[in-house]
C-alpha cells in the first residue's frame, strides 16, 4: 500500500524527459548520490511539478493536522488559552519545515529511480545494487587520470570487468 503510494506521489510530483541520461551523468550522479548528496535535476532529467507538488504536500498535511487537532482538542479545551497558540504556533512551523523534509525525500526517491534506469541502459549485465560502489571508485579513478569523455565507457567497463576476475 505504501509503495502504491510513493509510486503515485512521485508519478505526479515530477515531470520526467524521455532523453536518456548521459554516461558521464550518470557516473556523476552515482558518486554524488552514495555520498549522500542531492543530484541536479537537470543530470538525471526530470524536474518538479510544483502546483501538483504543493497540492500533493497539502493534502498530507491538512490529513495530518486534522488528525493532531482531533486528538488535542480535547486537552487544549481544558488548558490555558497560551498553550494553544504555542501549540499552534509549533504545527504551523512544522508544516513549513516538513515541506522541504517532503521535497528532499521525494527528490531522493526520483533520483534512485533515474539512476537506476539509467544503470540498465549502460551497465545491463552488472547490477545496481553490486557494482554502484566499485563503479564509483573507477568513476574517481577516471577523473584522477583525466580520461576523456569517449573513453570513459570503455575504461569503466574494462576495470568492472578486470575487477571481477
Amino acid at each position: 500500500m505504501l509503495g502504491k503510494i510513493q509510486d503515485f506521489i512521485i508519478k505526479k510530483v515530477f515531470v520526467v524527459s524521455r532523453q536518456p541520461i548521459l554516461l558521464k551523468d550518470l557516473l556523476e550522479a552515482n558518486l554524488l548520490f552514495n555520498e549522500g548528496m542531492l543530484i541536479d535535476p537537470a543530470k538525471l532529467n526530470f524536474k518538479f511539478n510544483y502546483r501538483n507538488l504543493y497540492l500533493i504536500y497539502a493534502f498530507i498535511a491538512g490529513v495530518i493536522l486534522w488528525v493532531l487537532i482531533v486528538i488535542s482538542h480535547g486537552i487544549f479545551e481544558k488548558a490555558d488559552f497560551h498553550f494553544s497558540v504555542l501549540a499552534t504556533a509549533a504545527m504551523t512551523s512544522g508544516v513549513f519545515i516538513g515541506f522541504d523534509f517532503f521535497r528532499i525525500w521525494a527528490r531522493k526517491k526520483i533520483s534512485l529511480i533515474r539512476i537506476k534506469e539509467a544503470w540498465e541502459l549502460h551497465f545491463p549485465y552488472f547490477p545496481y545494487e553490486k557494482y554502484s560502489k566499485e563503479v564509483e571508485q573507477i568513476y574517481e579513478q577516471a577523473k584522477k587520470s583525466e580520461i576523456h569523455k569517449k573513453d570513459l565507457e570503455s575504461f569503466v567497463l574494462e576495470k568492472i570487468v578486470s575487477n571481477a576476475d
